[in-house]
């Protein structure tokens, strides 16, 4: 499976990377560093309010640790209106939008290949920015071997990639429900809730908002260490929500769709 990979890889012989800091486009680049020129592969990385600001960071500390090309582009998600006023195809139309800025990135940087980290399960979800990224001829050699996440994290285990079980994240409008008007204020409240609660050794979380009422989402193994701590329910309060509940169904990935 690895060799295949890499065979995609030498015959392009020169590919732009759409790179999130997660665990499956950190993969594709690690590889592509591996088998092609450094000065072949450039990492894009977009730089917007719907990312974690943890996430970019830890993104750029590992592009940087192995000394790979990356190139930043800002973005501003709220420019897209299905984004700004979270309906059905956000998704859609604000990847088909990003995707878009990050070919005319590469084109500019003499890279016509432009590849993602997408994998076989993802095809198996509710991914509506996949169907933008089709449409936009964007290369997953991943998908295209038939690598499942599982795959990726043995492989990445094996090379020495230190987040190799790192849990994946998403969009931080995620959190919030269809037809929901969103503002950055939303996003980064969301996102200091979310991080106040990994504070306490809770890797996997989710900070769903139905209003004034923020809906904390976790492992049920990890519902005592939210139980335990007043101090978190209050940090995540002051930060202006009235109510803090947590849900003993536990997380699930894309709650709201």
């Amino acid at each position: 499976m690895l060799d295949k990979l890499e065979n995609i890889l030498k015959e392009l012989q020169k590919v732009a990377i759409c790179y999130s800091g997660g665990i499956d486009s950190s993969f594709l680049l690690f590889v592509a560093n591996k088998i092609l020129p450094k000065e072949n592969v450039l990492a894009i990385i977009v730089n917007g309010q719907m990312v974690s600001r943890d996430d970019y960071n830890n993104a750029m500390e590992f592009a940087k640790e192995n000394d790979f090309n990356i190139l930043e582009i800002p973005y501003n998600a709220f420019e897209v209106k299905d984004f700004k006023e979270n309906h059905k195809n956000r998704c859609y139309s604000c990847k088909k939008n990003l995707m878009k800025n990050i070919i005319n990135a590469a084109n500019d940087n003499e890279f016509k290949h432009v590849l993602d980290g997408k994998n076989i399960d993802d095809t198996k979800v509710y991914r509506p920015g996949n169907i933008a990224t089709k449409e936009l001829g964007i290369i997953s050699p991943l998908e295209e071997v038939g690598f499942t996440k599982e795959d990726i994290r043995k492989y990445s285990k094996e090379f020495g990639i230190k987040f190799w079980n790192k849990p994946s994240n998403s969009c931080l409008a995620t959190r919030f429900p269809y037809d929901t008007i969103l503002e950055p204020d939303d996003l980064k409240k969301v996102e200091l809730a979310e991080k106040e609660i990994k504070k306490l050794d809770i890797e996997r979380v989710r900070v769903r908002v139905h209003g004034d009422i923020a809906r904390i989402e976790v492992e049920s193994k990890d519902f005592t260490k939210i139980l335990e701590h007043n101090d978190t329910i209050n940090e995540i309060k002051d930060l202006g929500f009235k109510f803090v509940t947590l849900d003993l169904s536990g997380i699930k990935s894309g709650a709201f769709d």
